[in-house]
Formats: C-alpha cells, structure tokens, sequence
C-alpha cells in the first residue's frame, strides 16, 4: 500500500469521487520498486500552483510514481465504456490509470491529476496495469508539443521510471505518467451506464459534466441538449486545430473522445510528412477508419453516439428528443467548416476568409498531394515567399513547377488586402509551427532511452518543441523530413 504523506504535496479537492460509487472504483495505485524522476514539467506544475521543488524531492517523486500518497487524495479508477473501431465495447475503464484527486489552480480552474501506468484495477481485463517507457515518453513529448501549439489537450506533468521492467513482446523499462486534464470525462463515460440503462447515473454525469464544463448550460431550458450543443462546439473546434497541424491522432474511439473538447490518449498518433489525406499511422487501423481526413466524419459519429446517452434526459417523447439532437449534431458540419477553413487561410496568409479561398486552399494541397510535399514545412516556408524568395518552398515539392502553378493566383488574392509582406510573413510564422513531433525524431528518443538508459534526446525533443514557431540556430535537423531509411509508418498503441 502507498503509504501518506502527511502535510505535504498538493491540496485536492476531489468533486468526482464525492459522484455515486458505481461510477469508479476505489483503489490506491500499486507501488513500484525504484521510482527516478525522468522529467518534471516545472512551467505546467507553476500553473497549477504545485511546488516544483516539492515534486522533485523523494516524497514528490514517490507521490509521482504512485508510492505514496498526499492528504486529501481520493484515488479512484473511473468506469466508461467505448467503441473501439466502430465495436462496441461496454466495459473499459482504467485499465492503468489512477486518478489521485483534483487541484483547484490560482487562477481558479479545476484540474484532474492522473498516474498512468499505476498498477491493475477492475478494469485491467488481466492486463498488468502498467506502462512502458516508450509510451510514456511518446505521450510527454506529443502532448506538451500540442499545448504549445495552443490545440487543447491533456497536459504531462511528469515522467517517472519504476526500475521495474514491464512484459509485452518482450521486457521493456516501466515508467508512470502523470496525466493533467480539465476532466477525464469520456464520450465513453456516459455510454457505460446508457447500456445499462441506469440513467440515474447519466443524469448525475450531465449535471457534473456541466459544472465542470458549461456552467451556462445549467439554466438553460434543456441542460442535456445545451451540454450536447457545447461538447459538438469544442470538438469541431478540436478537429479543425488537428488538420491544419496535419495530425492524425490514430485511435478515435468514443473512450478518447473528450467532453471537455481536450485531446487525449497519445498513442499511434503521429504528424503527417509527405501530405495524404488517406494517411494512416496506427498499427492497427487496417481500414483507414482513422486516417487523417476521415477525422471529421469520425469525431461527429462519436457525437451521435453522445446524443444517443443523453436522448431520454432531453426529451421524454422519443421523436422529439431525436429531432433536438439532430439539430444539435447537424452543428457540426458548419462549426467544423469555419474553424477548417479560417485556420487554412492564416496558414497561407489570408487574414478574412471568403468563400472562393477554399478552391484555392484544396488546389495547394491536391499539388501537395502530387508532389509529396512535406505538410509542415509547406506552410512554414510560404511566410518566405511572403518576403520574396521562393526557394525554400519550391524545394518541398517534387516537381517545383506544382508550386509556380499555384503561386500565381495566390499572391494575386493576398493583394486584395495590402498588408505588409513583413506583418503577413510573421504571422504566417505564428500559425504555422517550423518543428513538430516528427515519429522518426520521436522514435529516436524512445529508442536511446530504451536502449542504452540515454534520455538526452528526449530532452532535446522537449526543449526545441516547446518553442515550435520559433527558428532555433543548430536545431535544423529537429525541422526536416525523415530520410527515406528513417521513415516510421507504424506507430503502436503501447498497451
């Protein structure tokens, strides 16, 4: 058993374990043999109004790794269910993860504090319960790259290696992260206790779900409709931010599908190089069902799969309760459309979207397509030809002569506005990142952590990636393409 800390660590206040018990389970996390701290995320533990020192102590780190435990935390596994790749699955939950408590910020927000890889609950399903180096890393390093991005997402307070060793196809290190989220609460969530048909606790989830997210919807005629309305407002946001950052995230079953509008769960997720709207990372995903334009179609199924939970609770008359909830997911679509399409436009340097930009948007990216153009440095290197030289983005593509072709209607619709090459080019700059979290650099950390205990690399990762929109002098390689060799297609879910 963990044992307290008594007086020490963060001070939580844990509304979801005061909900009904069957909504979790109860459960410290599984103590591990030798926790070290890998990393510790001073800038994030600063917002939360945690003591970084504190953390990064011997009781910190023990706190971290599960060992023990701080007063006032509650440690509960959360249930929810989920359709993975389309099959529904009624029982998942926590399988790894703890949940210690909450933590109210200065600035007011409420945030869950989370151990993945803590160690088997009820929900394990005869898995260990525990997490592998690799996969702690990739999350760390992909999500903190996400929020510096300024695309909502779980946050990464802390790595932590057990000195245990975990077993999957064959015996790799263990490590714990620490998970930070405005809430866990999963499209997923709600359908665990729908297939039960115990709409006490649904009820009970919309109430919290609303407190925690959309206060305003409380005096709302319909709260469950306005919950609805506001959780498809956040995830068109959400999808839009992806695409235009050129993410796939993988594995979008309705257990990662976020509530609060977040992304979560950084598996086989990964950042396209070479444009391809069919493009597919997960090792898994034999049909493409989440290949990075299928994004969209997918985040509004999980939706209708939302609106099915919460049909009785907005209207007791079966018909009127489907027509109000699709009017709410007919929102999507246009939400979506907006957010997609303004994104685009500040990427090629339209301030004011119109209309006809989106022909000329889809005919840079069918060239792109055709020239296996690197997404990324695609649109950072237009802020170049912003400021008159060509040459940089001319070299992204293939056959240069797909880009002239586009070229030519581009400047003439940026001289419909007369801004300043200058403040055009700088805020193409600010939109579009120079470094992502290329899966070959990735991979690369992972390996030498694994491998040989180095987790310099990582550490370089981190840094360059938290400063992706600004051009870092030696960092040049952490900005190109893989090689052909370096190339990584698969990325796994690290169960």
């Amino acid at each position: 058993m963990p044992q307290p800390t008594a007086g020490l660590g963060p001070a939580f206040d844990n509304s979801y374990a005061r909900l009904p018990e069957r909504l979790f389970a109860r459960l410290p996390p599984t103590p591990v043999k030798a926790p070290r701290l890998v990393r510790l995320n001073t800038g994030l533990a600063r917002e939360l109004g945690l003591d970084a020192a504190w953390l990064a102590s011997e009781d910190g780190v023990a706190m971290l790794a599960g060992n023990r435990m701080p007063d006032g935390a509650e440690p509960i596994a959360q249930a929810y269910a989920g359709h993975q790749f389309g099959h529904f699955s009624p029982s998942l939950g926590d399988g790894r993860a703890i949940l210690l408590g909450e933590v109210v910020t200065p600035a007011g927000a409420r945030r869950d504090i989370q151990l993945k890889g803590s160690g088997p609950t009820p929900f394990s399903r005869r898995g260990d319960g525990r997490a592998a180096v690799g996969p702690v890393l990739r999350e760390y390093i992909v999500s903190e790259a996400m929020a510096a991005f300024g695309v909502p997402t779980t946050r990464s307070l802390a790595a932590v290696a057990t000195g245990e060793w975990v077993f999957r196809e064959d015996a790799v290190p263990g490590a714990v992260l620490t998970r930070v989220a405005s809430s866990h609460l999963r499209v997923g969530t709600f359908q665990y206790f729908a297939a039960r048909r115990d709409m006490d606790a649904v009820r009970v989830l919309v109430d919290h779900a609303i407190a925690r997210h959309d206060p305003a919807a409380a005096q709302a005629a319909n709260p469950a409709l306005a919950l609805l309305e506001g959780v498809v407002a956040r995830q068109a946001a959400l999808i839009a931010r992806w695409l235009a950052l050129g993410f796939v995230h993988g594995v979008m079953n309705t257990d990662n599908c976020t509530i609060s509008g977040e992304t979560i769960d950084y598996g086989p997720c990964a950042f396209l190089e070479a444009y391809h709207p069919e493009t597919v990372f997960s090792s898994i995903d034999h049909q493409g069902r989440y290949a990075y334009g299928n994004q969209p179609g997918i985040a509004h199924w999980n939706l209708a799969r939302l609106a099915e939970c919460l049909l009785p609770l907005i209207d007791a008359e079966e018909d009127a309760a489907m027509e109000a909830a699709k009017s709410a997911l007919a929102g999507f679509a246009p939400r979506f459309g907006v957010a997609y399409r303004a994104a685009m436009a500040r990427k090629v340097g339209i301030a004011q979207a119109q209309p006809e930009d989106e022909a000329l948007i889809e005919e840079l990216l069918r060239r792109m397509m055709e020239a296996e153009a690197d997404f990324t440095l695609t649109f950072r290197h237009l802020a170049d030809a912003v400021e008159g030289n060509d040459a940089p983005v001319r070299a992204v593509f293939a056959d240069p002569a797909a880009f002239d072709g586009w070229a030519e209607g581009w400047r003439a619709r940026l001289a419909q506005d007369g801004l300043a090459p200058e403040a055009r080019a700088a805020a193409m700059r600010r939109e579009n990142p120079l470094y992502i979290p290329r899966n070959h650099l990735v991979e690369e950390a992972i390996a030498a952590a694994v491998d040989g205990e180095d987790f310099s690399r990582f550490e370089t990762l981190v840094e360059v990636l938290a400063r992706p929109f600004d051009a870092q002098p030696g960092r040049e390689r952490h900005a190109l393409p893989a090689r052909p060799e370096e190339r990584v297609t698969r990325t796994f879910c690290g169960t």
